[in-house]
Order: structure tokens, then sequence, then C-alpha cells
């Protein structure tokens, strides 16, 4: 399979690490979060749930070691030429095989970098890589690193958003013509999920986020699915994805007679939505953001049932979240920047009273503000 990038700009992106690596004064990044591996290599595997680990030198060469059941994952998805595998047994240790790793590319006793924020290094890995690494190496935590690189989108890179936004509006479209009274959420969630998938686009970090009645308020996904009541209320939170790329969206329709409540938290989410598309430009804070979307909740009389985040980055991320770094909450002072995506939420949740709404979907910032992707109505969608 070739790249979903050309070569000059995954050579552009190792130049970039390096630099950065020499920028701080580290022989070797040592990559445990899956979205770097993708980023710098086009590696695309789930196979970071167990020990493996993506190293790049000071001097640009680049090695993987990881299972056999990913050498040929490896070879297929990346431009990798060393793929080193750590074997399967009983007190297997590839920490070990790691330092031998790191002896043969020169830089066993030079100083790392390590991606320590990361699901792919859990705490019982890093005893194991700790005892090797103590006494033998300086090391620093290095988990923003390629980070901070990923933030801003190449040309392509906004192309697969755009084109996950457009996948997110279909599995919308899907939803809006399948749900009904008496249709279960079953039947929603694979007319979504169908409609990603057929325009070409893939899996999600995490599950489409489905909840009716009660369920409405969780904004997480559970196990079990519920028929749709004549009365009732429905919270939908998904991604369209494309290469990995994800854009999100929200939205809570309701069914029956619309609750006079439940339509004055739609117009209150809307026009935060808006306020938040209007407060973004470079340069602009998060902080900024968060507050044009609690200034209207709040005077709109939902400031103790809205959350305390109001979107996030969008990018190529893996399991077990779609969540990119970094929120969008009160007091961060990072500023946007042009070509960046994020994701936008409108939530307001009351638990009293069981009843919730939302809105949300994906945005990139343009040199002056930003861009909506969807090509979705605000309108409450009322079956």
């Amino acid at each position: 399979m070739p790249l979903h990038f050309s070569s000059d700009e995954m050579a552009g992106r190792r130049d970039r690490v390096v630099a950065e690596m020499k920028a701080i004064g580290i022989d070797a990044l040592l990559m445990f979060k899956q979205e770097s591996m993708y980023w710098l290599t086009g590696y695309d595997t789930f196979g970071f749930a167990l020990f493996q680990c993506l190293v790049i030198t000071a001097s640009g060469d680049v090695a993987l070691l990881t299972r056999a059941p990913d050498r040929g994952t490896a070879r297929y998805t990346s431009n990798i030429d060393d793929i080193r595998i750590w074997v399967d047994g009983d007190g297997a240790n590839p920490a070990l095989d790691l330092r031998r790793m790191l002896n043969d590319l020169g830089v066993g006793a030079g100083r790392l970098g390590i991606e320590l924020d990361s699901y792919g290094l859990k705490a019982s890995n890093w005893r194991l890589l700790e005892a090797e690494l103590d006494g033998g190496n300086d090391w620093v935590d290095a988990s923003t690193l390629v980070q901070e690189l990923r933030r801003t989108k190449s040309p392509v890179e906004l192309g697969y958003i755009r084109r996950a936004a457009e996948l997110a509006d279909d599995a919308w479209a899907a939803a809006v013509e399948r749900a009904a009274p008496g249709v279960s959420e079953a039947d929603v969630l694979a007319d979504m999920q169908g409609a990603i998938l057929r325009g070409g686009g893939d899996y999600a970090g995490n599950e489409i986020i489905i909840g009716s009645g009660p369920g409405a308020l969780m904004v997480r996904y559970t196990s079990g699915r519920r028929t749709l009541d004549t009365d009732d209320q429905l919270t939908l939170e998904w991604c369209g994805v494309q290469r990995r790329y994800h854009a999100a969206m929200m939205r809570t329709m309701l069914f029956g007679s619309p609750d006079p409540e439940q339509v004055r938290m739609h117009a209150a989410c809307r026009d935060a939505l808006v306020a938040c598309e209007s407060a973004i430009a470079p340069g602009r804070t998060m902080d900024g953001v968060f507050g044009a979307h609690a200034n209207v909740l709040d005077d709109a009389g939902y400031g103790e049932h809205r959350l305390h985040a109001c979107g996030y980055g969008m990018g190529a991320v893996y399991a077990p979240i779609w969540v990119d770094w970094p929120m969008i909450f009160a007091g961060n002072a990072l500023t946007f920047e042009a070509d960046q995506a994020y994701f936008l939420h409108m939530v307001v949740l009351d638990l009293e009273s069981q009843k919730a709404m939302t809105l949300g979907h994906t945005v990139i910032v343009t040199a002056n503000g930003c861009e909506r992707l969807s090509r979705s109505s605000l309108d409450l969608v009322t079956q």
C-alpha cells in the first residue's frame, strides 16, 4: 500500500522532528504514541496495545521494535526499513530488546527523549524500560515534541479532514432518516457507521456515542441498546474518519411534542457555537473561545448545566478515544494558528430534569477566522 502522503512531505516531517530533537539536546526520541508513529512514517496499527517503540535518532535513522504480527503491517503501511521483533514468552522483557536496538543505533549511552504520556507505554512496561535506562542514560519527557508538530496540518491532511467532515454529515443524514419512535438505537448506529464505511471512511478512535431517554445525558458510549419512545430525546456524538483523520459532530434530536425548555436549550447551544466560531482566529487563545461559550450559556441560565470544556483538537488519532490535544477550557492560554482543526461542542445536561441538548461540529482555523466544515443545518431536528 502506498503511503497516504508524498515522500517529500514525509521527509519534511522527519527533518522537523530531528531539528526539534537537536534544539532540546536529545540523541534519540523513543515514540510510544501511535499517532506519532503514523505521522512520521505512515505506520498504521493497533499493535501499540502491546509493547512497541519507534526510535528516531538525531542523525535521522529510524527503527521499529514490535511484535511478529506487526512486521507485515509495518512493511505494508510505512516507510520503515529497520523493523525488529521481540519474541513473546514467559518472562519476556522487550525493554532488553529496545536496549540492544539503541546500542545498534549508536545511542545506547545517549540522552533520550521519551513519550511518557502515551497509551502505548503502560506503567508495567515503563518499569521494565526504566530499569534498563537507570544508571546508563539521561532522559527527558518528550511527550509533546511530535504532538506540537502534528497540530498544524498540511494541505493533504486538511483535505482528509474535510472529507471526514463530509462523511460525518452523511452519517447525520442517515441518522435523521432512520431515527423515529419504535426504532432501535442499534439501527441508527448501523446506518451511521455504514454511511461512513461505504463512503470510504474508517472506524473512529472510539465508538459512536448514542443515548436516548435518560441515556441522552451520558455523552459516553455504553453497552446495551434501547428503542426510541413516542416522546424521547436522542443524543449522538460521532466522527467521520478518512485516513485516520477525524471530524467530529454532535447533535440531540427530539421526538414527539418538543419540550419548550429543550427548544430554549437548543437556541442557547446554537448561539454559543456561533460565538465560539467568531472567537477563533490565529493568535487568539483557547481561554477566549471557552469564555465565549460560557458567557452565552451562563446568560441563558445554563451555567450549572454546561461542561468545563467546549472542544478539542482534531487529527489522526487512535483508540481509545478520538480526542486530540489540546482541550479548550478556561485559563488555557494556548493560541490558535492557521491550518489547525478543532471540534467545538456545546453541551447542556440538566440532570435534575433529565433533559439534554447538544450541538457541535469541526472547524479549521483560517488566516482570519475559522471555516465551518459541516454542511448540516444547526436547526433543531424533531421527529
